[in-house]
């Protein structure tokens, strides 16, 4: 396949929610378990890909706040599959010079997980080329309601909260807001994923699941998002004469 980054607009932010493992296993008779320990193998591919062509920053939706209410042997699996992914990714990581970043309530995973999530983000927190998010026992609504008890808790007047002052106490601070979110299998919704950060951002669905959205479906998604005229906001007659000066 031509690689076409070099000629097109790439976002500096991508976020995706990898959706359809469940029902990727259902079509071949196996259990849900199959589809998530495909789905898994997935991401290195997928993170490989876009640290290959520049991107700074990949989030992925790895577990939400409620993904509690599945069932329990489920929950199981995907921690199970998390602590494998952290052990075997670490040298990837450190080869590619990607460093790993966790978005969500640790405190509210258990042991063995929290503590693989720490070592291996310090272990690669001096690492430079990308940005890997893990968004785990993450919500939006719960991140914002956070970040506004954390502000008050400062002693800030309603005068100085600002919306530089609120994104500063999101888990994403110092980071730029995602350009493209993309979410697989067909759903067409953003389930309490980085709402306040995906104000302007670009959304592309496609009705593939999470374990086949591969290389060749990546690169249509990002040729789709170079397409979009981005306006944030502002009119054609506004873009224009911004670009005259």
């Amino acid at each position: 396949m031509e690689d076409k980054s070099a000629q097109r607009l790439l976002p500096k932010h991508l976020a995706l929610i990898m959706d359809g493992n469940g029902r990727w296993a259902k079509l071949r008779g196996l259990e849900r378990s199959a589809g998530h320990r495909a789905g898994a193998e997935n991401v290195y591919t997928i993170v490989s890909e876009c640290c290959r062509l520049g991107i700074g920053y990949l989030t992925l939706y790895a577990f939400s706040s409620e993904n509690w209410n599945r069932p329990k042997a489920e929950i199981q699996v995907l921690f199970s599959l998390l602590t494998d992914f952290l052990k075997r990714f670490l040298p990837t990581l450190q080869e590619q010079n990607i460093r790993l970043n966790a978005l969500g309530d640790l405190e509210g995973l258990p042991l063995p997980q929290r503590a693989a999530l720490n070592h291996v983000m310090h272990v690669t927190a001096q690492n430079s080329t990308m940005v890997l998010n893990l968004a785990i026992n993450y919500g939006a609504r719960q991140e914002i309601v956070r970040a506004v008890q954390a502000i008050i808790q400062e002693g800030l007047s309603a005068s100085e909260i600002t919306e530089g002052v609120l994104a500063a106490h999101l888990y994403t601070h110092g980071q730029p807001d995602p350009d493209l979110v993309i979410r697989t299998s067909g759903e067409q919704r953003l389930s309490n994923y980085l709402l306040y950060q995906s104000a302007y951002s670009e959304f592309y669905f496609t009705p593939t699941f999470w374990p086949d959205f591969g290389v060749a479906e990546l690169h249509a998604a990002l040729d789709d998002f170079a397409t979009r005229n981005r306006r944030f906001g502002k009119t054609p007659e506004q873009i224009s004469a911004t670009r005259e000066f």
